[in-house]
């Protein structure tokens, strides 16, 4: 009989911070809202599990929003959010959707924080915002968010432009910032969580491990590429544009080789096109996609259910914890 690897059934404990009251989670654990990769599927594993599951809304038209979101409320009675990207062009009827259907999460990216979130947090919304910098974490502060997500350079996706680690940039945005922050990029086990929270962390946002996850709607040619991914197979690109971090595939080598050529922005444009990460990370195409992930890759070498990651990484963060306390 195979062990039962829940976090319920280990000797580790439900946590009570800031961050487990304002979701009313179980475990500081929550799933980023990654585009093409997370669907209902995922992110009820993830909050039935016991942390927070988000809906990728990036990649979804609004009546597939609204599709996700009462599948997500049919699969699971514990809360789960929606991850919007400001700069997402049907952002007004996304935003209704989220109102009317009653999402009570909404952790925001990509954008002004002021835009959106008076309005969610006058419907009794929940707010967290996505920073790489202290600027955009101040202008969170004045936006009135609930708490804030500092996202290290590591992370897959869309990134920041001055390419902060999160071991820097965590304790900065500690030290600038008194409502709960949450830690993201190069997240992937419970090691990097215990390291994140003797920073100044109380939660953390993981994409890249969950990308590999069976509930994940990621296409399996590229849950498999990302096991497979090795040092150095990612890299930040795009920087004219909005910086992402890309595995290395024949669309990264177009990608780098206008780059070096001097390559405007038009033109880079040009050669993105329309769809290019639903081609890659949907549809499966891993050359011609565009293949969004972060450096953590390389350290994950399987395929599991939401489940037993986040089991995984709740029960090696305890047991690290304890490790260092009796040194």
């Amino acid at each position: 009989m195979g062990m039962d690897k829940s976090p319920k059934n280990s000797r580790s404990f439900i946590m009570k911070n800031r961050i487990t009251e304002l979701f009313e989670i179980e475990y500081p654990i929550i799933q980023a809202g990654m585009i093409w990769c997370s669907g209902w599927r995922l992110a009820t594993a993830v909050s039935n599990a016991g942390g927070l599951g988000l809906l990728g809304a990036g990649s979804m038209y609004p009546d597939v929003l609204k599709e996700h979101i009462q599948k997500c409320k049919a699969n699971t009675t514990k809360p789960f959010g929606v991850n919007v990207p400001l700069l997402y062009p049907n952002i007004e009827e996304h935003m209704d959707i989220i109102i009317s259907e009653k999402v009570p999460i909404v952790f925001t990216s990509a954008g002004n924080p002021a835009t959106w979130t008076s309005t969610l947090k006058k419907e009794g919304i929940k707010v967290v915002h996505v920073i790489a910098n202290k600027k955009f974490a101040e202008k969170s502060l004045q936006a009135g968010v609930d708490a804030i997500v500092a996202e290290g350079f590591e992370a897959g996706g869309h990134n920041g432009r001055e390419e902060t680690t999160t071991l820097c940039l965590i304790p900065m945005i500690r030290d600038h910032i008194s409502i709960p922050l949450i830690a993201a990029g190069g997240i992937g086990s419970g090691k990097a969580m215990l390291a994140c929270f003797a920073l100044g962390a109380e939660g953390v946002q993981i994409g890249s491990r969950f990308v590999t996850s069976h509930e994940s709607s990621a296409h399996d040619h590229f849950k498999q590429k990302v096991v497979n991914a090795k040092e150095g197979d990612t890299q930040l690109s795009l920087k004219q544009l909005t910086p992402v971090r890309l595995v290395k595939n024949e669309f990264y080598q177009q990608i780098a080789a206008a780059e070096a050529r001097g390559a405007t922005a038009e033109e880079l444009k040009n050669i993105l096109g329309r769809a290019r990460a639903k081609k890659g990370m949907f549809e499966g195409d891993m050359q011609e996609g565009e293949l969004e992930i972060g450096q953590v890759s390389s350290s994950i070498t399987n395929i599991l259910p939401a489940a037993e990651i986040v089991a995984e990484i709740w029960n090696e963060f305890n047991q690290e914890k304890n490790r260092l306390c009796q040194l």
